[in-house]
């Protein structure tokens, strides 16, 4: 089942190709356009240096929940404290517990915004650790279309690609190509 968010996507997608397909030379348009497609999921799935940058991506966020996790365990013991204590607490302690757990929910949304939000460290360390690995997967697509004489290549996990002849899939070139480059890196 397709959301109205799925449907725009998709939508969006077919018009970027229709309008890059209108933008070819009318000349090219039809049987000169040679075209191949790679699928980017499958690459970064088995070049080990997408595995090695994903693995260490993994660590740092787990350090990231861990972090988030003992900040949310400590507004919870307050909360529970100042529950179960506040009715028994002086006007003055009741305020400095309650003081203290905005200061604790504060510090954990902070956090969380810090970390996981649209301009968040993890963003920040994901786009770190895969510029590399996508520039040299951009790079390998261009050598070996500029080798093939492609005038486009497609990536499949983008959507695009509803069916293609397997013998326009460059993907295990692709991965040969960067293992070839990065010596002692095969894929798995």
């Amino acid at each position: 089942m397709r959301t109205p968010r799925t449907r725009t996507t998709a939508f969006t997608r077919v018009a970027a190709l229709a309008v890059l397909l209108l933008a070819l030379p009318a000349g090219v348009r039809a049987a000169d356009v040679k075209i191949g497609y790679i699928d980017s999921a499958k690459i970064f799935q088995d070049f080990r240096l997408a595995q090695d940058a994903q693995a260490s991506f993994d660590r740092q966020v787990q350090g990231w929940r861990s972090e988030a996790a003992e900040k949310q365990k400590a507004v919870d013991q307050l909360r529970a404290e100042l529950r179960d204590q506040g009715p028994i607490l002086s006007a003055i302690r009741r305020q400095e517990r309650e003081e203290a757990l905005q200061r604790a929910i504060s510090d954990y949304e902070k956090f969380v915004q810090d970390v996981w939000g649209p301009q968040g460290k993890a963003a920040q360390e994901n786009e770190r650790a895969t510029q590399d690995i996508v520039s040299q997967i951009r790079s390998s697509v261009e050598r070996i279309a500029g080798d093939q004489g492609l005038d486009l290549v497609l990536d499949a996990a983008s959507g695009f690609i509803i069916y293609a002849d397997k013998s326009l899939d460059l993907t295990a070139a692709v991965l040969q190509d960067l293992t070839t480059r990065n010596a002692g890196t095969a894929p798995h």
